[in-house]
């Protein structure tokens, strides 16, 4: 049995905390939070110790996972507490505060042999699981183009954002930090390495600090090519419109590939008129996240820490999407496409 220990308690933790308690092979030794209130309820709720002393709790519990869930400016310094050889530490996205920092801290972790993993969870959703599992077995030939079109409708009028997680409404970067990064992960891991990109965003509501649409077009070193058309007031054709966020589109040389806003995987193979479901793989959790994405990149993390095997979204493999994400609004503030450096 290994065991895990949560630090940040905000309004996503309880997806992360479910999911440890859920896994047979882990015990969740205890929760973090400097809000002592907060840690007090979060840790009586779950039945595990709770604490505002991180370095505490690391030094009690002796964790082999340790899962960060607190917001960036924290990253640097939790993982510095939490190095140790042999474990595995989950950060949050968006990871750290810049490149240079993931950097560093990404150096510091090689050398004290522990490793980073980017809690980089759209690519764990269900239906992009299936999609991935489609086109790893050839059945779209040659890949054209990706496009996602988000569409939450979570942010409209003065309160948006408020009521789940109100830094939304103050952060200076919002629709590619913090919600396009999960695309540009996502079609990385779909398309390949990305060699440019080229973004347009603007402000629709004057209450928040950020960009909340705009386009991000990229290009992929396959030959591919993705769009991320974002607008979190509009929204979409769906029961719970956070399900999947919005509607996904792969075309290749074979057909087409839709995700709706179900989750839904549809193929239309080239020259037909009829759509046909792609086999659904993975179980879908309706009662969480992402259709249980959280949950997801959680037990790939433990059968990794109790099985060995490979670790998907090292930070040091993310990089690559941190500085798409830093090119994007370089392309927005001079109005050119930015190329990125290959491999």
């Amino acid at each position: 049995m290994i065991c895990s220990v949560v630090t940040g308690l905000g309004y996503f933790s309880q997806f992360h905390t479910r999911a440890w308690q859920d896994n047979p092979d882990v015990t969740l030794a205890g929760v973090c939070d400097l809000q002592a209130d907060l840690a007090r309820e979060v840790g009586e709720r779950l039945g595990v110790p709770h604490t505002t002393d991180f370095a505490a709790l690391i030094a009690d519990a002796r964790p082999d996972i340790v899962d960060i869930v607190a917001p960036p400016p924290a990253h640097a310094a939790l993982i510095d507490m939490a190095l140790a050889a042999g474990r595995v530490i989950i950060c949050q996205k968006p990871f750290c505060q810049s490149i240079a920092e993931a950097e560093a801290v990404i150096e510091r972790a090689a050398q004290a042999g522990a490793r980073i993993v980017v809690h980089e969870n759209f690519r764990f959703q269900p239906w992009y699981r299936d999609v991935k599992a489609f086109l790893d077995e050839g059945k779209m030939g040659q890949i054209f183009s990706a496009r996602f079109a988000l569409r939450p409708g979570d942010g409209r009028g003065p309160r948006a954002y408020l009521d789940r997680q109100p830094v939304f409404q103050v952060m200076p970067r919002l629709l590619i930090h913090e919600t396009a990064v999960h695309f540009i992960d996502l079609f990385r891991w779909l398309l390949g390495d990305i060699t440019g990109v080229y973004a347009d965003l603007r402000k629709l509501n004057p209450v928040i600090a950020g960009e909340d649409a705009g386009t991000l077009l990229m290009h992929h070193d396959g030959g591919g090519q993705s769009l991320f058309d974002g607008n979190r007031l509009a929204d979409h054709v769906a029961e719970n419109p956070r399900k999947t966020m919005g509607e996904f589109e792969l075309i290749g040389e074979a057909g087409t590939l839709t995700v709706d806003g179900e989750g839904t995987v549809l193929f239309r193979a080239f020259g037909q008129a009829g759509w046909q479901p792609v086999p659904q793989t993975r179980p879908v959790d309706d009662s969480s996240f992402g259709g249980g994405c959280v949950a997801a990149l959680i037990d790939h993390v433990a059968a990794f820490c109790t099985e060995g095997g490979t670790l998907e979204n090292e930070a040091a493999d993310y990089l690559p999407v941190m500085q798409a994400c830093e090119a994007a609004y370089l392309s927005a503030e001079e109005g050119r496409r930015v190329t990125l450096a290959r491999g």
